[in-house]
C-alpha cells in the first residue's frame, strides 16, 4: 500500500513538473493526491436577486469611466507631445477621442459642451499630430485635458 501511495505521489510530481516545462514556467503548485475519498466541492450559494436601478444612476459609472479614460490618454498624450513623441501623442489621442465621443453621448448640459470643446481640440491634436507637430497638438490636447476636467466637475 505504501508503494502505491509513493508511487501515486511521485507521478503527481512529474506531472506538475511536465505540465510547468511546457506551459514555460516553473511557477505552478504541487497539489497532493487525495484519493477517491475526497468529498466533491460543495455547491456555490445562489446568486442574490438582482435590484433595478434608475437609466440614469446606470449611466453615471458608463460616463465617468469614459471620461476617465478619455483624461488618462490625453494625460499620456501630453506628456508623449512634450518629449517631441508625435506618432505615439497620436496614438494616445485616438483612444482618448474614442472615450471622449462615448462619454459626450450620455452627457448633459454644460458637462456635455465641455466634453464637446474637448473633442474639438482631440481633433485638432490628431490632425497636427499626424502632421509631426508634436508642440501645436500638445497644446490641443492640455486644452482638451482641461475641458474633460471641467466635464468630470474636477
Amino acid at each position: 500500500m505504501t508503494i502505491i501511495k509513493t508511487n501515486k505521489n511521485i507521478l503527481s510530481v512529474t506531472l506538475l513538473v511536465a505540465v510547468a516545462l511546457s506551459a514555460g514556467t516553473a511557477a505552478a503548485t504541487y497539489i497532493p493526491y487525495k484519493g477517491a475519498t475526497a468529498k466533491p466541492a460543495e455547491a456555490a450559494p445562489a446568486p442574490e436577486a438582482k435590484t433595478e436601478v434608475a437609466p440614469e444612476a446606470a449611466a453615471k459609472p458608463v460616463i465617468e469611466e469614459h471620461s476617465a479614460q478619455a483624461l488618462e490618454h490625453a494625460t499620456a498624450a501630453a506628456i508623449h507631445g512634450k518629449a517631441g513623441h508625435a506618432s505615439i501623442l497620436v496614438e494616445h489621442v485616438t483612444v482618448a477621442l474614442e472615450h471622449a465621443q462615448a462619454a459626450e453621448k450620455v452627457l448633459e448640459g454644460s458637462a456635455k459642451e465641455h466634453m464637446s470643446t474637448a473633442i474639438e481640440h482631440l481633433n485638432e491634436a490628431l490632425n497636427h499630430g499626424k502632421l509631426d507637430h508634436a508642440d501645436i497638438a500638445t497644446e490641443h490636447v492640455d486644452q482638451a485635458i482641461a475641458h474633460i476636467n471641467a466635464a468630470m466637475g474636477n
